[in-house]
């Protein structure tokens, strides 16, 4: 379970988008899906160039920039069914101001480390899309920011920069393959409930 003290909730249609951060409601009747905008790739700038230059980052499927840091030699088998994966993956991920990484899924555990930059914003939705959790990766002690949170596996995920860029490093276990992801704009259920209950959220699809 994730800390109480790390999820703020998002309210179902605030009639101020700009209250959508911070506090949770429940998924009503589903209605139907509306059309999504994608905004073209933004290239980062200033430090944010530069670490994607110096960490050899190319751009990532949900938007940003990663490299893969490490993958265990180990292998384990997963208990849900799935092929034996690597024990451990770990990656360097990117976003600049602007970016988001799409609302997507994995059938892993993931834990977020900030590294520089931030604060990251990091949104979740459980797989019973009963509500919309809203946690800051910041500097440890900052009011309501931690360094690292964790996205317990099979939770809708999207997150986004407060400032300038966030560099972090993202840890799956057992390891990340693209078998395991699932984006957010291609499950239907997903999308329903975001245009019922968090509207303003689907600008993450």
């Amino acid at each position: 379970m994730i800390p109480a003290a790390r999820t703020p909730t998002v309210p179902a249609a605030p009639a101020d988008p700009a209250d959508i951060a911070g506090a949770t409601g429940s998924v009503g009747p589903a209605g139907p899906v509306g059309p999504v905008g994608h905004p073209g790739p933004i290239e980062p700038t200033g430090r944010a160039a530069e670490l994607v230059r110096l960490l050899g980052l190319a751009p990532h499927p949900e938007g940003g920039w990663y490299a893969e840091l490490f993958r265990s030699p180990r292998a384990v088998q997963p208990q849900d069914g799935r092929p034996p994966r690597a024990a451990l993956t770990s990656i360097d991920f990117l976003l600049a101001a602007g970016q988001h990484s799409a609302w997507h899924r994995v059938a892993s555990d993931e834990v977020w480390h900030l590294l520089e930059g931030g604060p990251l914003r990091l949104w979740l939705a459980s797989p019973a899309l009963d509500a919309v959790n809203a946690l800051e990766l910041g500097p440890a002690g900052g009011p309501g920011a931690a360094p690292r949170q964790v996205v317990p596996a099979g939770w809708w995920q999207a997150a986004e920069p407060l400032g300038e860029y966030a560099w972090a490093g993202a840890t799956v276990g057992p390891g990340f393959e693209f078998d395991d992801f699932a984006f957010g704009r291609d499950d239907a259920p997903l999308r329903r409930a975001l245009q019922a209950r968090w509207p303003e959220l689907q600008r993450l699809l």
